[in-house]
Order: structure tokens, then sequence, then C-alpha cells
């Protein structure tokens, strides 16, 4: 998009360039825009993980349709949830509706969270097409978002300035922090 809001024409040749450029909007996007779309993924990586756990343990019980379809609504619901937290967030501080720009960056950030759920869900049509058994699929769909939060962590940790050892804390706390929070949706769904 252009200055003026309206999409801009695609240069002649962009190809492979056009993927460095996306990184290059990304990292020119606002800081504070980039900290709320990380919380949201995070947000939903949690809701993901919590899903696939709470399946995992009762998949005798379900069919892989059911358990993509719980997923994604799920995802979907975590994401309408934030999106109208922002929305709302927007008009008590600002008294306006949100504008073009605010809604499109209330909408990139609610599109992370989305994003959050997009290998799990590959995992599950692969289990409703037969590649897989619906045990194993939310079996590496927990890998996954397990993975995805031990990334986002040991990132987190990484980027700070402070000494290794004060780092190998931090992410241990980090981690029994995501394990707290994994416990606790598990009790709220009764398992």
């Amino acid at each position: 998009m252009d200055e003026s809001g309206s999409a801009s024409e695609p240069s002649p040749g962009a190809g492979r360039s056009d993927r460095g450029s996306l990184r290059t909007r990304r990292r020119d996007r606002p800081v504070d825009e980039r900290v709320e779309a990380l919380k949201e993924r995070v947000y939903a990586t949690f809701t993901g993980l919590a899903i696939v756990l709470v399946q995992h343990e009762n998949a005798e019980h379900l069919t892989a349709t059911r358990a993509t379809l719980t997923l994604l609504v799920g995802i979907v619901a975590i994401t309408a949830a934030g999106l109208a937290a922002d929305v709302i967030a927007h008009i008590v501080v600002h008294a306006e509706l949100p504008r073009r720009h605010a809604l499109g960056r209330m909408l990139r950030v609610a599109g992370s969270a989305l994003a959050s759920a997009s290998v799990p869900l590959v995992l599950l049509v692969l289990a409703i097409a037969g590649v897989f058994e619906l045990e194993g699929a939310l079996r590496a769909a927990s890998i996954v978002y397990l993975v995805t939060l031990g990334i986002i962590g040991y990132v987190a940790v990484r980027r700070t300035h402070v000494a290794w050892w004060e780092q190998l804390v931090a992410l241990g706390l980090l981690v029994l922090l995501g394990l707290a929070v994994v416990v606790l949706q598990q009790l709220a769904h009764g398992h």
C-alpha cells in the first residue's frame, strides 16, 4: 500500500525480492505494533497448545475433523477477542472509532495470532486426509506449539544484555511460567 492507503502495483521482476521487502516492512512497523503482534501470537500459541493437549488426552473419542474444527474455532475465538479488546480500548482512549490506519494495524496484529495455528492446522488436516493418525497429529501439533514458545522465550532472553547465567535463570523462569499456564489451562478444562 502506498501512503494514500491504496494498493500499489508490484514492480516488474518482483519475485524473490518481495520476500525481503516484506521482512523489511515488518521491521519498519512501529515497535509497539510488533510487541502487540508478538503478544497476541503468544496468547494464541498457549491457547492452541491447551486445545491440542486436551484433545490428545481424548483422542480416542474424537474425529480428525472435529479436532481440526475445535482448534480452528478456538484460535479464531481468541483472535476475535483480542481484536474486540483492541477496538474497545481504542474507542475508550481516543473517544472515536478506529480509523483506517488504526484498524489496519489491529487487523495485522490479529492476523499474527491466526498465523500461530497454521502448522498445527495443517497437521490436523493431514490427519483428516488419512496421512497421520489423529493422536500423532495432535502430538506433533503440541510439539510445534512448545517449540514455538521455546524459541520465542529463547530469543527474548538472548536479546537481553545480562550475563549468560542471568539469561539461563530468566529462561528457566519463563519455562516455569509457561508450564504453570499450561497446567492452569488443563485444570480449567477439567483434566
